[in-house]
């Protein structure tokens, strides 16, 4: 069943393997997707569905140098070349809208006030453009900004569509924006949106409910990774965790979107089936951050019927062919994490396709 077809959205998918939103910094300065970009998705257009790399919906969104962006009319038109490239081979692709919140600094953003549900920063250092430097304790976002924010998440989703996307993935996960939102360690606000897992919850909500409204619900689907605590986010207390995150598909399930991915390392457990059945429609599943899928796992997760597609990273930087690798039983090329962040088309556009000896 894993290489059979796929409904999401309105979309017919060839199969039912899901490139991950990889972050690769091959965008230069200004944020701008190139033809290296291009050539790299294009590469891997028989996956199911490719999702981009997260990319900024503001500068003050922005997250990692080299990360691409969905704001300028340059950035639009850096993205329509990669869409047209994977739609001239058959391809499905989204963009994954990820505004980084805390996870950022000045010396990444172009000087632009580093922003959070609440003023508690990062700890530890990230890679500037000036050498690694401290997180900075960001500014909370008062009542008023928080529709501001909302709208640059909405405009940049237009603007993929404009770019040519086939949908939006709004990122909800691995400790950016609105995962902060969500977190109890990193959300203590003691207003309407902070608090109780509804309260929470609502930015999101309100987020995915605003992006709907724009697009259509068949073009947007959610990434969240509940319990997945990196960049500082600390989910440890199953009951709040549970509770939150059914406040949330609770909430956004009516709108029947396009799909609902989660992340987590126990994909068959109880708390992500629940989730599952309270979304009742297309349902991705990622194993975990770091950890490589393999072929016998995504085919039971599927066959089994605990998802309707996987997710993939690492297996499909290495083998852009990995459709017909994994359809086959072909050997894999291996992944060189040494060449997964920087510039140029090593470790990007040069992993062969499957060749007989």
């Amino acid at each position: 069943m894993l290489f059979s077809p796929l409904t999401l959205g309105e979309l017919e998918l060839s199969n039912r393997l899901v490139m991950a939103p990889l972050t690769r910094l091959r965008n230069g300065v200004e944020g701008v997707p190139g033809p290296l970009v291009a050539e790299h998705y294009r590469q891997r257009a028989s996956l199911g569905l490719i999702v981009s790399e997260g990319t900024y919906p503001s500068q003050a969104g922005r997250s990692y140098p080299g990360q691409p962006g969905l704001v300028t009319p340059e950035q639009i038109a850096g993205w329509k070349k990669v869409t047209d490239a994977v739609h001239a081979e058959g391809g499905r692709i989204f963009a994954q809208i990820m505004h980084g919140g805390r996870v950022s600094h000045e010396d990444i953003n172009g000087g632009h006030r580093v922003v959070a549900p609440s003023a508690i920063a990062v700890e530890g250092e990230t890679r500037t453009y000036k050498g690694k430097q401290a997180h900075p304790f960001p500014h909370e976002l008062s009542i008023d900004e928080l529709p501001i924010v909302r709208e640059e998440i909405v405009t940049a989703s237009r603007n993929a569509i404009e770019a040519g996307f086939d949908g939006v993935e709004l990122h909800s996960a691995n400790g950016y924006l609105l995962h902060e939102f969500l977190a109890p360690n990193t959300n203590v606000r003691t207003d309407s949106y902070g608090g109780s897992p509804e309260n929470r919850a609502r930015f999101v909500i309100e987020t995915v409910n605003a992006v709907v409204e724009a697009l259509g619900a068949n073009r947007v689907g959610i990434r969240i990774s509940p319990e997945h605590n990196v960049q500082g986010i600390e989910e440890t207390d199953a009951a709040d965790v549970r509770a939150t995150y059914e406040v949330l598909v609770n909430s956004i399930a009516p709108l029947d979107l396009a799909y609902l991915s989660i992340l987590h390392a126990d994909p068959t457990g109880d708390l992500v089936q629940d989730l599952r059945s309270r979304f009742n429609g297309t349902f991705l599943v990622n194993t975990g951050f770091g950890v490589i899928t393999t072929r016998e796992e995504a085919l039971a997760l599927v066959a089994d019927g605990h998802a309707d597609a996987v997710v993939v990273g690492r297996p499909a930087i290495a083998n852009p062919d990995l459709a017909r690798r994994w359809r086959e039983g072909l050997p894999l090329n291996e992944p060189d994490q040494s060449t997964f962040y920087g510039e140029g088309a090593q470790g990007y556009t040069d992993y062969p396709v499957y060749q007989p000896a």
